[in-house]
């Protein structure tokens, strides 16, 4: 076979190389038509590219996973600064805002509730109440002094660190009672004992049935005490049953210390420790304040 004239043939065994764009497949074949076909037509100046091609299948379309917000919408705190406005800060020039008040009616609820009582439904006014309240007429209508009397526990002993022969018991003894005092969350007082070693227990027993039962409660170190620290300090504690707040009630307790493996025991000369429940005499002054009355309710 002959080729056209001026055209030679390509010897046998011999190949052009494909080109790298297998796109152009007018370089495949010599004899093809002059002139190269674009890959890809050519974007008409001023006009956007045509859109992708609908996907086919059941892939689903794709979006694209970053958002962004809008430069004409601020965010919420941009937002609740502007319409509140900066604190002290005034109204912009040309400023439209107001305030607006609604009130209870345009909501459709009532101005005003009124709430009738029976007569056998009269509301109940707890006893601390009507109790600052007569206190308080006493105050403005009596011009003397008020005397009330209240029920609590009171020491049948004087404090023992008063008296003058309290370092000659505390070095017999080892361990002796200092004072003791009352109020609503029980009994407590202090102890001091012998510093023997370093190493001791102090602890309180006390019974509120006449030693037919007893408790313990454990003291805890104060601090160091007396000359070169020869003597410790030991705090104490422990709660009293609503009950013994009647007339006549007693608590008895005495004071153990142990240490160095022996044991030493402060129970006032055999007659133990006790408190009963008296009657307590309270006086105001007809000056004072009505406030000073709330530390003794």
């Amino acid at each position: 076979m002959s080729g056209g004239p001026g055209s030679a043939a390509p010897p046998p065994g011999s190949r052009k190389p494909a080109p790298r764009s297998l796109s152009c497949l007018s370089d495949l074949d010599g004899g093809a038509a002059p002139g190269t076909r674009p890959c890809r037509p050519p974007g008409s100046p001023g006009r956007a590219p045509p859109p992708p091609a609908e996907p086919s299948g059941c892939d689903p379309p794709l979006r694209p996973i970053i958002l962004r917000r809008a430069r004409s919408l601020p965010s919420s705190p941009e937002r609740r600064q502007k319409a509140g406005g900066a604190p002290g800060a005034a109204c912009r020039p040309g400023c439209s805002r107001q305030l607006r008040v609604r009130f209870a009616d345009a909501l459709g609820l009532e101005l005003a509730q009124v709430k009738v009582f029976n007569a056998g439904e009269d509301p109940s006014v707890p006893l601390h109440v009507l109790s600052r309240l007569a206190i308080n007429s006493d105050l403005c209508c009596s011009s003397q002094d008020l005397e009330f009397t209240l029920q609590c526990l009171v020491p049948d002993f004087s404090p023992p660190v008063e008296a003058a022969d309290f370092g000659e018991r505390l070095g017999r003894q080892l361990v002796c009672l200092e004072r003791v005092t009352c109020s609503d969350l029980g009994i407590s007082g202090t102890v001091r004992v012998r510093n023997v070693a370093f190493e001791k227990q102090v602890a309180v027993r006390y019974t509120f049935s006449d030693w037919r039962n007893a408790h313990e409660a454990a003291a805890r170190w104060r601090g160091p005490a007396g000359a070169a620290g020869t003597e410790d300090v030991f705090a104490f504690g422990f709660p009293v049953p609503p009950f013994l707040l009647a007339l006549g009630s007693r608590v008895h307790f005495a004071l153990r210390y142990r240490v160095a493996g022996a044991e030493y025991w402060d129970n006032n000369h055999g007659r133990d420790y006790s408190l009963t429940c008296r009657n307590h005499a309270l006086h105001m002054p007809r000056g004072e304040c009505e406030e000073s009355w709330i530390h003794f309710i």
